[in-house]
């Protein structure tokens, strides 16, 4: 007896156990209403215990929210519904959320949502992939839809729910190496000469001086900038949402996370900038606090991301220059280190890469003038120094 009543079997919630190359996990479904006896399921999980405790930690916390659907039985929407949820917007930005949650909503919802997902093909995928390319979508964007169902799906193997990827099976459209187009130094002086008078000059500068990206622009605060080393610390990004929110994440990865060297140039315009925003708050009798944005609009709020575009896109036709993207400056900077033969690290590191990979891989087609010049500086160690004329006239008289 227990507190006077009949000893109950107590509820197990679950095991481990190893099995193969991985681990099979059992977790108790509480009891059958039908019969009174508890139900068990076995999950096998391809990967080491953590992964197998994680799993049943996260079956745990669904039977407890009354979240949880027995595998064979959850539909694809239930289940993109729930990773979308529980797994992606933990891990991606909220510009990226949005983005993940319009495909799983506007696109594999409606066409195969209703399947089961134990029951989901690739010719599914593969139909869906030939539709929006049908619809004129580019290559990209159906790239981008394959790495959102891939990432679905392998979550749903290390949960037990599916045995193999199904979007392994479906075709996706090469991407075409497209370069994108930079300003050189002529093109930079002349578009920041135009914009000296701009409200957006100071933006604009530490754009092409530094390769930050329009996010870590707008998430800038005078905290960020340490005007005695001339350094900008980025640690965060601005993003702004379709509800016309603002909302400040981390970075992409910690590549991202990064301290960027300015030059005496760009820590002056950063200067002469805070100085006016100082007198601006004086006139309304506020004072600049550390943790005030960098750029902002005329009340201080942040500067909308659609206006920053247009303005870029109207100061570079007013300056006679050919008109490229704003993301366009972070791809000038780079591309004009390379070409002076800035060493691929740093310039990795001054645009927050995780790899130094990825930098050679983006601006490849600036490789080649590297390539004749790293060649013809091989030659010139290699080749004996001509002798001087004093040389020639030593050897001469011995």
């Amino acid at each position: 007896m227990r507190n006077g009543k009949p000893n109950e079997k107590p509820e197990m919630k679950g095991s481990i156990v190893k099995r193969g190359k991985g681990y099979a996990v059992k977790v108790s479904l509480g009891k059958d209403p039908t019969n009174g006896k508890y139900k068990t399921k076995w999950y096998t999980v391809r990967g080491t215990k953590e992964d197998a405790k994680r799993l049943q930690r996260e079956i745990l916390i669904q039977l407890d929210r009354g979240t949880y659907i027995q595998p064979g039985k959850v539909t694809v929407a239930d289940y993109l519904r729930q990773w979308l949820m529980e797994y992606a917007k933990p891990k991606l930005s909220p510009r990226g959320f949005e983005r993940y949650r319009d495909i799983i909503n506007k696109h594999f919802i409606p066409e195969f949502g209703d399947i089961k997902l134990v029951d989901l093909r690739a010719e599914h995928i593969q139909k869906h992939y030939q539709d929006i390319q049908a619809a004129d979508l580019s290559p990209a964007t159906v790239r981008y839809h394959h790495a959102v169902m891939h990432k679905a799906l392998a979550t749903a193997i290390k949960r037990g729910l599916l045995s193999r990827n199904v979007a392994d099976g479906a075709d996706i459209p090469k991407l075409s190496h497209q370069e994108f187009e930079t300003w050189d130094r002529d093109e930079v002086t002349q578009f920041l000469k135009a914009a000296k008078d701009s409200q957006y000059y100071p933006l604009f500068h530490t754009a092409l001086y530094t390769g930050m990206r329009r996010s870590e622009l707008g998430a800038l605060r005078w905290s960020d900038i340490d005007f005695l080393y001339s350094q900008i610390s980025v640690s965060r990004s601005l993003h702004h949402l379709k509800d016309g929110s603002y909302v400040l994440s981390q970075p992409k990865s910690e590549k991202s996370r990064r301290t960027v060297a300015m030059s005496p140039t760009g820590i002056l315009v950063l200067r002469e900038h805070k100085a006016q925003q100082e007198a601006a708050y004086a006139t309304i009798g506020a004072q600049l606090q550390d943790d005030d944005l960098v750029f902002t609009n005329s009340k201080g709020k942040p500067i909308r991301p659609n206006t920053v575009t247009r303005a870029w896109i109207t100061m570079a036709k007013k300056a006679g220059v050919k008109v490229i993207r704003f993301h366009d400056a972070r791809h000038s900077h780079a591309t004009l280190m390379l070409r002076d033969n800035i060493h691929p690290k740093i310039v990795q590191e001054r645009l927050g890469h995780s790899s130094i990979a990825i930098t050679l891989d983006r601006y490849s087609h600036v490789s080649p003038g590297i390539q004749q010049a790293a060649a013809k500086r091989f030659d010139e160690l290699l080749s004996p120094a001509p002798k001087t004329t004093a040389e020639n006239e030593a050897i001469k008289n011995h």
